[in-house]
C-alpha cells in the first residue's frame, strides 16, 4: 500500500547495492521520492548527483518527512550530511566519528531528532527497505509527537490533487472555531475526535497550542488540547491527517483486505 502525500518535503538515506561500494551512502532532499531515486540509478545526465553518479543501484531506505516547508528540510540536509560542522550537533556527534556507512547515518539522525529545532517538527520516519529496519536506541528515542511508518510514499502536488479530484482545493469549509473567519480546505486543521466539530485555520489553532505550551519565539507547537472537547492533541497528528498521511486507516484497510481473503479461502476450502 503507497501513501501518497501533499506538499511533500524529505531528507532520504541512500546505501548502494553495488559490491564495489559496498558500504557507500548518499543523504539528500527531495519533494518526489520515486522520481529521485530513479534519476540517481538513472545517473548524473538524467538529474542524479555526480556522488552517485556510477555507483549503483542505489537503495532508498529511509526518508524523513514532514518539514513545514522546503527551507526547514533543506537545513536538515545539510546538518545530516555534516554534523561537526553544525553548531547544534558538533558535540553531540563527536562519539560516531568512528563508525561508517549506513550505522553512522542512522546514529546521526537519530540525534538529530532530538535536538532543536527539529525536534518540535511534525516528522514521520519512514523505513522503505525492510532490511534495514532498526530499532532506535532506548535513550535516543524520537519525541512521541513523531511517527515511525513503513512502506512506499509518494508525493501528490496540488495540480494533481486537483485534476483527480476536479474541483478546487480552496473550497470554503465553514468557519473557524477560533476566529469565525471564513476557513479554506488547503489551511484546516479539524479535531481527531470524530464526535467534535472543532475546525481551525492551522495559524489559530498553533497559536492557540503555543498559548497552553506557554512556548514564546516558536512557530509550530507540539502538542494542545482541543477547544472544544479538550482531548490532547498531538500537532504531528493533525498535519498527518490533513495532508493524507493516515498511517491507521492504511492499516486498517490492510487487516481488512487480510480477512477478506482470509474468508475467501475459508469458503472455498468449505465447498471442496
Amino acid at each position: 500500500m503507497v501513501v501518497e502525500i501533499e506538499n511533500f518535503y524529505g531528507c532520504y538515506l541512500l546505501v548502494s547495492a553495488n559490491i564495489k561500494f559496498k558500504g557507500w551512502t548518499y543523504i539528500g532532499f527531495t519533494v518526489d521520492p520515486n522520481r529521485r531515486i530513479n534519476q540517481h540509478n538513472i545517473g548524473r545526465q538524467k538529474g542524479g548527483a555526480w556522488k552517485t553518479s556510477g555507483k549503483g543501484p542505489w537503495d532508498m531506505v529511509l526518508i524523513i518527512h514532514g518539514f513545514p516547508n522546503m527551507v526547514h528540510a533543506l537545513q536538515f540536509e545539510w546538518a545530516w550530511q555534516h554534523p561537526l560542522k553544525s553548531l547544534k550537533l558538533k558535540e553531540v556527534c563527536e562519539p560516531y566519528k568512528k563508525l561508517t556507512g549506513f550505522k553512522h547515518k542512522f546514529a546521526i539522525v537519530s540525534e538529530m531528532l532530538r535536538v532543536g529545532p527539529w525536534n518540535r517538527l511534525p516528522l514521520t520516519i519512514r523505513w522503505l527497505n525492510q532490511d534495514f529496519v532498526k530499532e532506535f536506541p532506548a535513550h535516543l528515542q524520537p519525541p512521541k509527537h513523531m511517527s515511525i511508518a513503513y512502506g512506499p510514499v509518494k508525493s501528490r502536488s496540488a495540480k494533481q490533487e486537483l485534476k483527480s479530484s476536479n474541483h478546487v482545493s480552496t473550497t470554503d469549509c465553514g468557519s473557524c472555531s477560533l476566529c469565525h473567519q471564513l476557513i479554506k480546505e488547503d489551511v484546516l486543521l479539524r479535531c481527531l475526535n470524530p464526535e467534535c466539530d472543532m475546525r481551525c485555520h492551522q495559524v489559530c489553532l498553533a497559536d492557540a497550542f503555543l498559548l497552553q505550551e506557554g512556548v514564546t519565539g516558536m512557530l509550530l507547537p507540539v502538542e494542545g488540547d482541543c477547544i472544544k472537547c479538550h482531548k490532547n492533541l498531538l500537532w504531528g497528528d493533525l498535519i498527518r491527517q490533513q495532508t493524507g498521511c493516515t498511517e491507521c486507516d492504511i492499516q486498517k484497510q490492510v487487516e481488512d483486505e487480510a480477512m477478506d481473503t482470509a474468508d475467501h479461502w475459508s469458503q472455498a476450502l468449505a465447498q471442496t
